[in-house]
């Protein structure tokens, strides 16, 4: 079943990041997430109805990865109200431009990650 992202309104934020934790690394099968999040998550209307894959993060909260053939996008319990997903989902992911690399403490010594992103060794918050 295909299924669209269509944004309802305008949301409060939204960032381009790339997520080099190791349960992204596990998700993607390579050095990071390329991702962009969206909040408030209500602003997105999902069309159609992915299968979700939940797994416990290294935060021991879960995160809930949907597929519809690949993967799209994710949610995270340590935020609900946000989600997130893959910039490769993007109608023209050709304009994706990270501001920041989170989780580089966990990033590998051949991850060669941009010089102008913001670099967080964890989380948003961190």
């Amino acid at each position: 079943m295909v299924w669209r992202v269509r944004l309802r309104r305008y949301p409060l934020f939204a960032t381009m990041l790339n997520c080099h934790c190791r349960d992204c690394q596990r998700a993607t099968g390579t050095a990071y997430a390329a991702a962009f999040a969206i909040f408030p998550k209500s602003a997105v209307s999902l069309k159609g109805k992915p299968c979700w894959y939940r797994v416990i993060g290294s935060s021991g909260k879960p995160i809930e990865r949907g597929f519809c053939g690949n993967p799209m996008t994710v949610r995270l319990d340590v935020a609900p109200d946000i989600i997130g997903f893959h910039a490769a989902s993007l109608d023209g992911p050709a304009r994706y431009k990270p501001a920041v690399d989170l989780f580089t403490a966990s990033a590998h010594p051949w991850d060669l990650m941009q010089a102008d992103t913001i670099k967080k060794a964890g989380g948003l918050a961190s």
